[in-house]
C-alpha cells in the first residue's frame, strides 16, 4: 500500500489529478516535475491547499501522466500529436514521449510512419541530391541550392540557403551542426559549417592556394573530427581534401587525378580513407584504401580480383558498380553493381562473392520511366539496399534477405539514410 504522504494532488487547467510523488519523480531531475522536489527528492509541501496548480491543457496532461505511470504511450484519437509533443516539451518530457513512441530501429520491421509531400523532385534546381539522417532522429534534405532540416517529428526548421549555389553534399557532424559542400559562384567552391536550429553559417573551411580552383563535392566525417571531401577542377582533375572539423584548417590533400571523378568517400578507421569512383560517372570503377597519415596506399589487396593500375588498386571483376560502403565489423566492402547484385570484397583475402542468387540479379529497370538510384546503407548489423521503389534488408553471416519495404507511390527512391531516435 502506498504511503499517504506519497500522494499528490494536481490541478491542471481546472481538472484534479491524483498521483504519487514516486510517479512524478520518474520524470527525472531536469523535468518540470523535478523542480517540485528538493535536493533529497522530497516533494515540496503546499500546506495551504494541498494541491499544485498547473495552467496547462488537462487532456494532454492526462496522456503524459499515464506515460509516467505505465511507461507506455497511448494517444487517443482526439489528441493532436504535434500539440502533445509541444506539451511534452513544456514538461521536459519530450525524450520520454519519443522513446515510448519509437521502438529501437529494426530493419526487419520497416514501415512508413510519416511522410512529407509537396517538394519538387526532378531535373534542375529542384533535384533532391542527398538525404542525411542524424543520430538523434533529425534529417536534412539537400535540394538545389537549399538544405531543408527536419526534427524527429518532421517539423521543418529554418532553411539553409546557399544563395543560388548548388549544394553538392551534406553530412551531420553532431546533433546541432551539418557541413555542406557547394558549387563555385564568384569565389571558390566551398565547405561550410551550419547550425541546424538557426540555419546560419558558422564558418567556412579553409581552401589553400593548392585548392583555390576546386569545387568541393562528396563529404564524409570521421569519429575523430576529420572531414574529407573530393574537390574537382575542370583543369586539374580531382584532389581529396582533409580538414580538422573543429578549426576548419586544411590538414592534408591527396592527388586523385588518376582515379577520375570520385563519387564516394568513407573512413575505414581514423587514418584510412576509402575512395571510390562509381558508374555511371566512370566507365572504369575503382576502390582505393588510402592512409592519409603515411600518404600511401594500403597494400593489403593482392587477390585475383584486383590489379595495380596507375599506382592504385582497381577492381577488374566489378567494372561497373553504382554504390559502395565499408562494413567495418566484417572487414569487407559491399558494392551494388549495374545489374542490382550485391557483392562483397573481403579485405582479408580480397575474395569477391555474391550475396544473392543469380535469379535476383536482374538488370536495373526504371519505374514510371524514371531512372533508378541504387543505394547502400549499413546499421546495427543489417545491410540495406534500395532498388527502384523498394528497400531490401539483409542480415546474418550470409547476408540473407530478411525483409523488404515497397512503396506503391512516389516513384524510385533517389536516396535514403538511416538515423536513430534512441
Amino acid at each position: 500500500m502506498e504511503n499517504q504522504k506519497d500522494r499528490v494532488k494536481l490541478n491542471v487547467g481546472g481538472r484534479i489529478f491524483e498521483t504519487t510523488a514516486t510517479t512524478l519523480a520518474s520524470a527525472g531531475r531536469n523535468s518540470f516535475f523535478g523542480a517540485m522536489f528538493d535536493e533529497n527528492w522530497n516533494l515540496h509541501s503546499n500546506a495551504t491547499t494541498n494541491e499544485y496548480f498547473i495552467d496547462r491543457d488537462p487532456d494532454y496532461f492526462a496522456v503524459i501522466l499515464n506515460l509516467l505511470r505505465t511507461g507506455e504511450l497511448y494517444i487517443p484519437p482526439k489528441i493532436d500529436k504535434k500539440f502533445l509533443y509541444r506539451e511534452a516539451l513544456y514538461y521536459g518530457l519530450l525524450d520520454h514521449v519519443r522513446s515510448a513512441e519509437c521502438d529501437p530501429f529494426d530493419g526487419n520491421r520497416l514501415r512508413l510512419a510519416q511522410s512529407i509531400t509537396g517538394r519538387p523532385v526532378g531535373d534542375g534546381a529542384g533535384t533532391t541530391q542527398a538525404i542525411r539522417a542524424s543520430s538523434n532522429g533529425w534529417c536534412c534534405v539537400a535540394q538545389g541550392s537549399v538544405v531543408r532540416v527536419y526534427d524527429w517529428m518532421l517539423q521543418e526548421h529554418p532553411t539553409i540557403n546557399l544563395d543560388y549555389r548548388r549544394v553538392n553534399d551534406v553530412c551531420w557532424v553532431d546533433s546541432e551542426n551539418i557541413v555542406a559542400s557547394f558549387d563555385r559562384k564568384s569565389d571558390i567552391g566551398g565547405i561550410g559549417l551550419f547550425n541546424v536550429s538557426t540555419g546560419k553559417l558558422s564558418y567556412k573551411h579553409q581552401f589553400t592556394n593548392q585548392l583555390k580552383d576546386y569545387t568541393a563535392g562528396t563529404l564524409c566525417f570521421s569519429s575523430d573530427n576529420k572531414l574529407s571531401s573530393n574537390c574537382k577542377s575542370s583543369s586539374n582533375g580531382c584532389r581529396i581534401g582533409v580538414w580538422d572539423y573543429v578549426t576548419g584548417e586544411l590538414m592534408n590533400n591527396i592527388d586523385a587525378r588518376t582515379l577520375g571523378d570520385v563519387s564516394k568517400l568513407q573512413w575505414y578507421d581514423t587514418n584510412c580513407l576509402m575512395i571510390a569512383t562509381t558508374y555511371p560517372l566512370n566507365q572504369n570503377c575503382c576502390i582505393v584504401l588510402f592512409d592519409i597519415r603515411e600518404k600511401a596506399l594500403v597494400s593489403s589487396w593482392n587477390g585475383s580480383a584486383w590489379e595495380e593500375r596507375n599506382q592504385y588498386l582497381v577492381s577488374r571483376q566489378l567494372q561497373k558498380f553504382v554504390d559502395v560502403i565499408v562494413i567495418k565489423n566484417s572487414n569487407s566492402i559491399c558494392v551494388v553493381d549495374d545489374k542490382g547484385c550485391l557483392r562483397f570484397i573481403d579485405l582479408r583475402n580480397t575474395a569477391t562473392t555474391r550475396s544473392c542468387s543469380d535469379e535476383s540479379c536482374t538488370p536495373i529497370t526504371a519505374v514510371d520511366n524514371r531512372p533508378c538510384y541504387p543505394k547502400l546503407a549499413f546499421h546495427e548489423g543489417q545491410l540495406f539496399s534500395s532498388m527502384n521503389d523498394t528497400i531490401s534488408v539483409y542480415s546474418g553471416r550470409d547476408w540473407a534477405l530478411t525483409s523488404q519495404l515497397r512503396q506503391s507511390h512516389g516513384g524510385p527512391i533517389c536516396d535514403f539514410s538511416i538515423g536513430d531516435l534512441q
